[in-house]
């Protein structure tokens, strides 16, 4: 098992310094829409702290805790009322809403919800396509609140969907050369993804940079510098600013865009890292050449998963205990983190290609969070849903659903009533085959459930 060195040896963790003397201070004008923030000027550099105001001076840390959890219950029954169209609030349903949010953070909340899945309303099935994306979609994201969707393709240009009048309403553009100004990208997007609380929108591309635009206007807000080749994924801690990416440079990245900075580089990977992901904890997932890496930041240590025996091009938590991967051995596998080798594994999940006989690889999935239905897709003219069952210790075939072309990202709504699929002529990281019977769109699946 590898882990990370600390001290001055630099094949571990890097972290940035911090001092505390106040006149060495770097200060970063989150203003400028224009200034870059790299890795390697923000190590040994002082990220400013806001000073705290006089009400926080006075008050006391259990005062803070107190205040905080009124409030929290406050909106929490505000959206239960909401919920109810009524006034009237049982005692029980707050009770069970908090036990639920508790399970959720810790994660120990699992849901049975399967056995609901009865079949695809076909008939209300919408397909979502734009001038814009005239190349294959390489990657898309939901907000929280399922109102919108954000898709990057090969054209360089992203495209921000309504999910509640599946329509396009926004564009950020391709522009042909970097200038001053930023307005676009200039190369294929590999990777976005929103903040909990769709405040900032992150963008990765072909040029190493990563940038941050306002998810609601679309407006340039910073661009990150660090990475030394394209990042091919991204991903927002739960309910906070921290951002994780990770690049053909065989490096994973930790940010902060409350401070707008780098914090830590993640060493170990050994090929392309090509996915990540993360929930609640300071723990984050990623998949790399045939191997799978858990990174617990706080402790400083990681986890090697082997299991594969070949590329990796998708993983996924399911919970903060298991996640699920595929890759272009065909294989299917299902995780515990607290073992080395796949609790199981589905051998060619989605058969064999009928012209050279080998497992159809496996590009894209998903996992509807805390609960016992994960998605897969391929370039078999299928998405797959799949039923976890014995504790994620096996798993079997929920429902076939056709989509023709390659499957390159696969999003469920925080509900579950829909899966959100990117279609393509073309997998997302190469041109490796074509489907030129395939349209380049994004499909929004609606489920039959009980």
């Amino acid at each position: 098992m590898s882990f990370f060195i600390k001290g001055k040896h630099h094949n571990g963790l890097k972290r940035a310094k911090y001092s505390n003397e106040k006149n060495k201070r770097r200060k970063l004008d989150i203003k400028s829409k224009n200034e870059e923030v790299t890795s390697s000027e923000d190590e040994g550099l002082d990220n400013d702290v806001p000073e705290a105001s006089s009400e926080d001076e006075n008050e006391t840390t259990q005062e803070k805790k107190l205040r905080l959890a009124k409030l929290y219950l406050e909106e929490i029954e505000k959206e239960e009322k909401a919920r109810l169209e009524s006034n009237e609030l049982d005692q029980g349903i707050l009770t069970k809403r908090l036990k639920e949010d508790y399970l959720k953070e810790s994660g120990r909340l699992r849901l049975t919800v399967a056995n609901k899945y009865k079949d695809v309303d076909g008939g209300n099935v919408k397909v979502l396509k734009c001038r814009e994306h005239r190349n294959s979609i390489t990657c898309l994201c939901v907000t929280s609140d399922d109102k919108y969707i954000f898709a990057g393709s090969k054209d360089g240009v992203v495209v921000k969907y309504s999910l509640l009048e599946n329509k396009k309403i926004g564009i950020i553009p391709f522009v042909k050369q970097k200038n001053s100004v930023v307005l676009g990208h200039n190369s294929q997007i590999l990777s976005v993804a929103v903040s909990t609380d769709s405040k900032y929108l992150v963008v990765g591309d072909e040029s190493s940079d990563i940038y941050i635009w306002d998810a609601s206007t679309l407006k340039f807000i910073k661009r990150l510098t660090g990475h030394k080749k394209a990042v091919t994924g991204l991903c927002f801690k739960k309910d906070s600013h921290t951002l994780y990416s990770c690049s053909k440079d065989r490096l994973a990245k930790v940010w902060s865009l409350d401070e707008m900075a780098y914090v830590e580089t993640l060493f170990g990977h050994q090929d392309n890292i090509t996915s990540v992901d993360a929930l609640y904890r300071d723990r984050v997932v990623t998949c790399g050449g045939r191997d799978l890496r858990i990174w617990k930041i706080t402790e400083e240590t990681q986890l090697i998963f082997n299991g594969h025996s070949g590329n990796i091009d998708s993983v996924k938590l399911i919970n903060e205990e298991n996640f699920i991967s595929g890759g272009d051995d065909g294989q299917l596998c299902i995780w515990s983190i607290m073992r080395k080798k796949p609790l199981c594994v589905i051998h060619n999940a989605h058969g064999l290609n009928d012209t050279n006989q080998q497992p159809y690889w496996i590009t894209a999935v998903t996992a509807l969070l805390n609960t016992d239905v994960v998605a897969s897709g391929s370039q078999d003219g299928f998405v797959r849903l799949w039923k976890l069952e014995n504790s994620c210790k096996s798993i079997s075939l929920l429902l076939k659903i056709p989509v023709e072309g390659f499957v390159n990202s696969l999003n469920f709504t925080s509900d579950g009533s829909r899966l959100i699929v990117a279609v393509s002529k073309e997998h997302r990281l190469g041109r490796w085959a074509t489907i030129k019977s395939a349209k380049n769109c994004i499909m929004i699946i609606p489920f039959i459930k009980e």
